[in-house]
Order: C-alpha cells, then structure tokens, then sequence
C-alpha cells in the first residue's frame, strides 16, 4: 500500500484550544448546571475514578450504593485513599430503595460523601436519583452520580436537584465517542477535593484538573484527542439540533415501545415502571432457558441484544435502544429477534402481536 495513501483518520488537525472551554459550555448545558465541567480525554471509567480519588483521604466517610457489579469499584477505589466506606447494596440486579438510603444516612450521621449510579445498563434499573440526592442535600452529603448510562436519555437538572458531581460519557444516549468524557463540581464538593491530602500531579487528580480552569480553559494537558473532540462536536451539535426535550421523549418512547412488545411476547419485563431505563430493556427469560443458548438462537438477525451483567442478571436479556437505536426499527428489530428465539427453541411468540404494540407507540 503506498505510503502516500490519503485517510482522514491520520494525521488529524490538531483540536483548537479555544473550542474546549467551548465543548465544556455546551456540555453544562446539557446537564442544566452552572458548575464547573472538567473534561477527560478518556472513557468515563477513568473520569468515575478520578471522581472517587480526589475526595478518598483517611477520615473521609462515604456511603457506596451497590446496584451492578461496576458500583463495588467505588467502593474499591475510595478505600484505596483511606476513606471509611458504608456499602449499601441492593437486592441483585434491583434498584436500591430510597428508604434503605435514607435510613443509612440516619444511622450513619458522619457521611460526607454518597456516590452511586442513576441508569444501569448492566441489568436496566433505574435508581431514585432525585430522592436520594434530595436525603443527601438536606444532610449536607456530597453526591457523585455515574450518569454515564443516564445522560441524554432521562432528565437531569443537576442544579435543580443539587447533585454534586456528575459524571457524563457522550458514547451512550448522546451517540458519540467513547473517548472522551465529563464531570461537574459543585462548590460543595471542591470544598473536600482541596481538602489536605488529595492526589496530586496525578491524572486522577481533580486538583491538577482544576489548573485548567484556572487558567482560561485552554489547551488540555497532555496532548489533545483531537479525533474525540471533533467527533463530540458532531454529536452534540446532532443532540442540539434534535432538542434535548425531544431526545428524552425518543427515547421514553422507545423503552415504553420495547417493554409493550415484551409483554405481546409473553416474556417478563425485568425492572418495574418507573424503575427501569430509558436505554436498555431487559427481560427474564423463562425457566429453563439458558441466556447463552437464547442469544445463538438470535445471533443471525442483525439486532442488538446482549446477557444481562452480575449477579442476579444471570437470566437476564438486554435490548439495546441507546442513541441513534431509539428509534422504530431498532425497538422493532429486537422485539422481533427475541420472539423468534423463543420460536427456535420451540417456545410460543405471537411477533405479529409484538410488532403490532410496538408499531402502536409510533403510529403519529
């Protein structure tokens, strides 16, 4: 292949550095904050555990919410600073109950900080963001949210709820690269990250981050994703065209969609109304059906279904619908992809009913 072979994923311009504070703006605006928004050039496991890092030191006590198996890394990870760690865990793969946290609070008065995730796209549970940030604020505990999975596809004024730090990724309801990622920081919780024993000259440092700001928002550290950055500017200016209003309803729609169509099947939407997400649907396969041979079974059709992930999502099935794949075809496709597996391991699927319910939340 000649050297000389023209491709428009090398030798990419370089980002300019005016358009980060930029993309940090339009970002804030998404989640309705005036914080400020740190951006990483990384994915957003990264910017959870920076998060984590720079509020961990030896005296800090903090309560983990565990409702996935990625949730007890925060709990790994604010340890590993000296933090003292409360683990909340719900019933497997099920929404922690609003009661339960409250309680925790009360019994443990000391909290300073609570950090837990608001859509799952492990098992599909949504969690009470609102009433646990509302315990929390009136306590004056200090909220991290994974928003990751949540962003773009359920509302999320994080000034209005008064959530601390919230943690955003644009691969999911934003459809954009999964290179780059987000935060905000409340005053509040600046107030314990530069507390005395933070992390510094460390890429987990939120501290180090803060010179950005501090400096003008320019030019990130390090050398820029400029690939990332460009391609975060295509989705946000697709997500603004669309409207952030009209994206929540696509994709509300297209999980009302999807579990009407379960329910045509036959088969058991996992998380209850109310309590599940906007991105992901699953479902509970009937007994005796194994997930591994349920998803050969459906592996030629090009839809997107994937096993649950955890404990307690052992039975699970994951319709996808982030995105772009909020959409009629998609919701359709995997509708009909979960009948027909049923078909060929010789169970009952009406799919004519299933689509028809489907068809049902698009017809005007």
């Amino acid at each position: 292949m000649p050297f000389d072979r023209w491709n428009a994923l090398n030798d990419a311009p370089v980002f300019p550095p005016e358009r980060f504070g930029l993309v940090a703006d339009r970002l804030g605006r998404i989640l309705r904050t005036r914080n400020d928004i740190l951006l990483f050039q990384t994915e957003a496991v990264v910017a959870l555990e920076a998060a984590t890092a720079s509020l961990a030191r030896p005296g800090l006590k903090a309560i983990n919410i565990v409702t996935s198996p990625f949730g007890a890394w925060f709990g790994g990870w604010l340890r590993r600073g000296g933090a003292e760690v409360v683990t909340l865990s719900a019933e497997p793969a099920r929404p922690i109950d609003a009661k339960a946290v409250t309680a925790a609070f009360d019994a443990h008065p000391e909290t300073k900080v609570v950090i837990f995730c608001h859509a799952e796209s492990a098992n599909g549970v949504l969690n009470p963001l609102e009433e646990i940030v509302a315990a929390a604020r009136a306590r004056g505990i200090v909220t991290v949210v994974d928003a990751v999975a949540s962003v773009g596809g359920h509302a999320l004024d994080v000034d209005a709820l008064g959530v601390d730090i919230a943690v955003i990724g644009p691969q999911k309801s934003l459809a954009g690269p999964a290179g780059v990622s987000a935060l905000s920081v409340s005053p509040a919780a600046w107030a314990l990250i530069t507390a005395e024993g933070g992390p510094r000259e460390s890429t987990l440092s939120l501290l180090d981050r803060k010179a950005w700001l501090d400096a003008g928002r320019g030019a990130l550290p390090g050398t820029s994703a400029a690939l990332e950055f460009f391609a975060l500017e295509a989705a946000l200016d697709r997500f603004e065209a669309e409207g952030p209003a009209a994206a929540l309803v696509r994709h509300a729609q297209a999980a009302k969609a999807a579990r009407e169509g379960l329910i045509a099947l036959g088969a058991q939407p996992w998380a209850a109304p109310g309590r599940a997400s906007h991105l992901v649907t699953t479902a509970r396969l009937p007994d005796g059906v194994d997930a591994e041979a349920f998803l050969a079974a459906a592996a030629h059709l090009d839809t997107d279904m994937s096993p649950g992930v955890g404990p307690g999502a052992e039975n699970l099935v994951r319709l996808n619908h982030t995105g772009r794949r909020a959409c009629f075809e998609a919701v359709l496709g995997n509708v009909a992809a979960y009948g027909i597996a049923l078909r060929k391991l010789g169970l009952e699927a009406d799919i004519a009913t299933a689509a028809a319910a489907v068809a049902a939340h698009y017809a005007g």
